[in-house]
């Protein structure tokens, strides 16, 4: 198998909670400064941090430095990445590695 099942799971963690999930939603609106997405956001500070690193590590988010905040924007490649990234897994259901694997 060639897959990067690392890489992937990089992707899959960023969207596997409730906080990261609603912070992409409201970036899916445009670009935020970290100030205006805790003012939705029922977290503090720190907590942003975490999530905006996980997000921005996975490649889903970017960010830039303006002054002493950070404003974050889902990256341009990000939709294009995720739909591939499940397209292959879905697809792979039905091969015949997976029927092997999993006595179908």
């Amino acid at each position: 198998m060639d897959h990067s099942f690392s890489d992937d799971a990089i992707i899959f963690k960023a969207f596997c909670d409730e906080n990261r999930l609603q912070i992409l939603f409201l970036l899916g609106s445009g670009e935020k400064c970290a100030c205006k997405l805790l003012e939705h956001l029922n977290i503090g500070q720190p907590a942003l941090s975490y999530h905006m690193k996980i997000l921005v590590e996975s490649g889903i988010v970017e960010a830039r430095q303006e002054g002493k905040w950070t404003h974050y924007n889902v990256s341009g490649d990000a939709r294009s990445r995720t739909t591939d990234i499940i397209s292959k897994y879905i697809a792979s259901c039905g091969s015949d590695d997976a029927k092997s694997c999993c006595g179908g």
